[in-house]
């Protein structure tokens, strides 16, 4: 099996690092299983060392110009040689167990892909019990979150990617594809809960709750018109950092 580790990755020199090595280290601990992998980085037109350094890490770096999360998956994608993809974003770590979740995942052949909880170190109250709704949607009904989706790359190929008509959300969108999929080949599609995805709470931090606030009620209020504009999803895509 052949594991392709795909990061897209904007304006991400302070995270990228920690991201590569606790990929490298999560693979270096399991090398028990019988895989081979290797990892790419999208640039999606980043103005920082995002690149320099992913390239010092050993990663291969691809280029995407235009400024979009699912089309710089799909960029990633589009070069993988893998047979399964891993999707993870720059602000987010993997760890060994995980992996471990991952692989017998795959080495049952009973799935066609997987997302996983998360975590979040030292988030407020209403960033906390945000976190838990979402933690139970996605376990409820097998939405994975961006920030880690893992899939076979023929289905992934065959449903089409990410949505590139949407500029967020598109992870469940892709959710949605590869459980329809999965049902076509008896295959399932699951959320991972044994080990969850440390990824960074920047956006806690960076946004005020009043801005987290109205960027949620915007997406609940109109969800089409919002998801398929850039300008309307400011926490996805004004370059904070």
């Amino acid at each position: 099996m052949h594991l392709s580790i795909v990061i897209p990755a904007f304006n991400e020199e302070l995270l990228i690092g920690d991201c590569l090595n606790s990929i490298q280290e999560s693979i270096n601990a399991n090398s028990e299983f019988d895989f081979t992998h290797e990892v790419i980085v999208v640039d999606n037109n980043s103005t920082d060392k995002t690149a320099e350094l992913a390239k010092l890490a050993g990663a291969k770096v691809v280029f995407e110009a235009i400024n979009q999360i699912g089309r710089a998956r799909n960029t990633d994608a589009s070069v993988a040689t893998g047979d399964w993809l891993l999707f993870v974003d720059a602000d987010s770590l993997l760890n060994p167990s995980m992996i471990v979740d991952i692989l017998q995942m795959i080495e049952s052949g009973k799935y066609v892909g997987c997302g996983s909880v998360m975590y979040m170190p030292d988030l407020p109250w209403w960033s906390n019990v945000a976190l838990q709704l979402w933690t139970t949607l996605s376990v409820t009904f097998h939405w994975a979150s961006g920030a880690l989706v893992v899939c076979r790359a023929d289905a992934f190929r065959d449903v089409g990617g990410f949505n590139q008509e949407l500029f967020a959300a598109d992870e469940i969108d892709l959710s949605q594809l590869l459980k329809k999929w999965g049902r076509k080949h008896d295959l399932k599609f699951t959320i991972l809960t044994r080990h969850p995805l440390v990824t960074s709470p920047r956006k806690v931090k960076l946004y005020t709750g009043r801005e987290m606030a109205a960027q949620l009620l915007s997406v609940l209020l109109s969800p089409r018109k919002t998801l398929q504009n850039k300008k309307k999803l400011p926490i996805w895509y004004d370059g904070r950092r």
